[in-house]
C-alpha cells in the first residue's frame, strides 16, 4: 500500500487515541501498558510506509497495539527480575582473594616456613621436594641419596608436625 494508508492510519490513531486507549485498557487489563502498546504502534508507523489495503483503521491499529503489547511481554517475560540479577552478581563474585583473605593467606605461610625451619635439614627439603616441587617420593629419595623407606618415614613426621600445628591453630 502506500504512504496513503500510513497517513490514514496515523491521521486515525491521532484523532481516535481516547477511544483506541479505552479499548485496548480493556484488553490487556493495564492503562499504562495500553499506552504503551499505542506508543509503539505509533512507531511502527512512523517507520514503515507498506501497508495492504486498510477496511477498519480502528481494527487495524488495535490489532498492531495488541501485537506490539504481546511484543513488550514476551521481551520481559525473557528478562530478569531485580533480585535474579542481584542472586546472579552474588554468585559471580570475584574470585580473586579481598585483603583479610589475603593477610591470612600470608599469616598462614609465614607460621608453615617457620615452622619447616624448625625441622631437620633433610625432613625440610624432603617436604619442599616432594610438597612444593611435586617430586615423587622415589625421585626424592635418589636426589637425597636416602632409601625409600627414610623419606616415608620423614614425610609421616611432616605430616604429623602440621597436623599438630593445624589443630593448636584451631584450638
Amino acid at each position: 500500500m502506500s504512504e496513503d494508508s500510513r497517513l490514514i492510519l496515523l491521521d486515525y490513531l491521532g484523532k481516535s487515541y481516547g477511544n483506541l486507549k479505552t479499548r485496548l485498557t480493556r484488553l490487556l487489563g493495564n492503562d499504562d501498558a495500553a499506552g504503551d502498546a499505542l506508543h509503539d504502534t505509533w512507531l511502527r508507523l512512523k517507520g514503515k510506509d507498506d501497508y495492504g489495503p486498510i477496511q477498519n483503521p480502528g481494527a487495524y491499529l488495535l490489532r498492531m497495539a495488541v501485537n506490539a503489547a504481546v511484543d513488550v511481554q514476551r521481551r520481559q517475560s525473557r528478562s530478569l527480575s531485580g533480585d535474579e540479577v542481584d542472586g546472579l552478581l552474588e554468585e559471580m563474585a570475584d574470585p580473586a582473594p579481598n585483603p583479610a583473605q589475603v593477610a591470612e593467606a600470608r599469616s598462614d605461610l609465614d607460621a608453615l616456613m617457620r615452622l619447616l625451619d624448625r625441622m631437620p635439614e633433610r625432613r625440610r627439603a624432603l617436604a619442599l621436594l616432594v610438597h612444593s616441587e611435586g617430586v615423587t617420593q622415589k625421585e626424592a629419595a635418589r636426589r637425597l641419596g636416602v632409601s625409600l623407606r627414610t623419606v616415608e618415614y620423614e614425610l609421616k613426621r611432616v605430616h604429623e608436625s602440621l597436623d599438630a600445628y593445624m589443630t593448636a591453630g584451631k584450638k
